[in-house]
């Protein structure tokens, strides 16, 4: 046998070994794990969904397989919750079970298990107590946080001002306006609307979170372990985010160099504290690439997921304009022209707060969410779910429901049902 027969034979030998080594993971424990298309060696289940709409394929699925299916991405196993009563079901009555935090490639590529978002165990524990603590104190869900708002709506509307009523697009108008009241709390200061650092950031975060509801986005999520090192779309949203770091990490040792831990300024100089409390604790999860981490996490959930819901409430607005005036009068008759809103105005506004509530179900802006894990082997709707990630994703938008029947509106009480 030649040498070129000899190296054919082997790479036969290693590509049946790793096909015989992918089947044999998709199927064991398969008899108790949840029903699901049968997956392809290496390929998975990939031309069983359509990766340009994997929420609409998962749905599809589910007609088949009920609402509790197992899944292969690629040769990663997932098990796919579908609809309310099933996510319910998990994440209420199980939480405990499925309060890990699943694979999420693209965003694994920076976090790498650091940071409150992605992390799991007692890492995640800590990073999660002290997050919501600290941002408590500094006013979210309080009357703190109304006060920011209220300050950065008036420079919002002095930016519409100055289209003197020309078309503009709202997008990052909204994005600069949300991220705003965000980088108040986490960095202890507004930047201004034309700060061209501050814009490059919102390019940053519009164009990865893009990138994650692309085809390709969808492909990366199954096929991680290859297409890292490739060139592709990937390398743009790696880019994007590895900026984003960067940004956040001079914020931190900016503060850090001027640090008082007896009057911390932000959410930044909290952990700050919080990590000099407990350097002599080698258990604690409290060191600079979890502070960067952490701080990257909120920066970027708060500033994309609001902006976004508000762009689509627009975009809903203008296609039901009979809502948009219904909610004007109400606007008109409790708040009138010669004051700012409060929260204190919501229970005279049951038209208004309901509108608000549709915007969120109807515009479903993580449909699928992000991936979870379950914690233990756990029983669920009498199957097995090992340790893989699970998907919860929800029932398909109904039409806006505020004029039908599917929801009523008691003006007298102030309540939505």
């Amino acid at each position: 046998m030649d040498l070129l027969g000899a190296v054919t034979l082997f790479l036969v030998i290693c590509l049946s070994c790793l096909l015989l080594l992918s089947t044999w993971r998709q199927m064991q424990g398969r008899g108790k794990m949840p029903p699901g298309p049968t997956p392809l060696p290496l390929l998975g289940n990939l031309l069983q969904v359509q990766l340009s709409d994997m929420r609409k394929s998962l749905m599809k699925i589910s007609e088949r397989y009920g609402p509790v299916y197992t899944l292969h991405l690629g040769s990663r196993r997932v098990v796919v919750l579908c609809g309310y009563q099933a996510v319910k079901e998990a994440l209420l009555d199980q939480a405990e079970e499925f309060s890990g935090r699943g694979e999420q490639a693209t965003f694994d590529w920076i976090a790498q298990g650091y940071g409150v978002a992605f992390s799991n165990g007692e890492r995640a524990k800590q990073l999660r107590r002290l997050s919501i603590t600290t941002l408590r104190n500094f006013g979210v869900g309080k009357r703190g946080i109304e006060e920011r708002i209220l300050e950065e709506a008036h420079f919002l509307l002095e930016a519409l001002r100055g289209t003197k009523g020309l078309p503009f697009d709202p997008t990052y108008f909204l994005s600069r306006t949300v991220s705003n009241v965000i980088s108040s709390v986490v960095f202890g200061d507004r930047f201004d609307y034309e700060d061209e650092e501050f814009i490059s950031l919102l390019h940053m975060i519009n164009e990865s979170f893009r990138f994650t509801a692309t085809a390709w986005g969808q492909l990366y999520e199954m096929f991680s372990g290859t297409m890292c090192y490739l060139p592709g779309p990937q390398r743009a949203a790696f880019k994007q985010l590895a900026g984003l770091e960067k940004f956040i990490e001079r914020k931190v040792k900016a503060n850090q160099e001027t640090l008082d831990p007896s009057a911390p300024r932000d959410f930044i100089d909290c952990f700050l504290v919080k990590m000099q409390q407990e350097k002599e604790n080698p258990s604690s999860e409290f060191f600079l690439k979890n502070i960067v981490l952490t701080t990257f996490n909120v920066f970027f959930a708060g500033t994309e997921t609001v902006s976004t819901t508000l762009r689509y409430g627009f975009l809903l607005l203008l296609k039901y304009p009979e809502i948009e005036e219904r909610i004007h009068k109400e606007i008109d008759r409790v708040i009138g022209r010669n004051r700012v809103p409060s929260m204190e105005d919501r229970s005279r506004m049951p038209y208004t707060n309901a509108v608000i509530h549709e915007f969120q179900r109807f515009c479903d802006v993580l449909p699928m969410g992000l991936a979870r894990r379950v914690t233990r082997d756990t029983q669920f709707r009498g199957y097995t779910i090992p340790k893989v990630g699970s998907w919860g994703i929800y029932p398909p938008p109904c039409p806006m429901a505020v004029q039908g029947s599917a929801l009523s509106l008691s003006v007298e009480a102030g309540t939505v049902q």
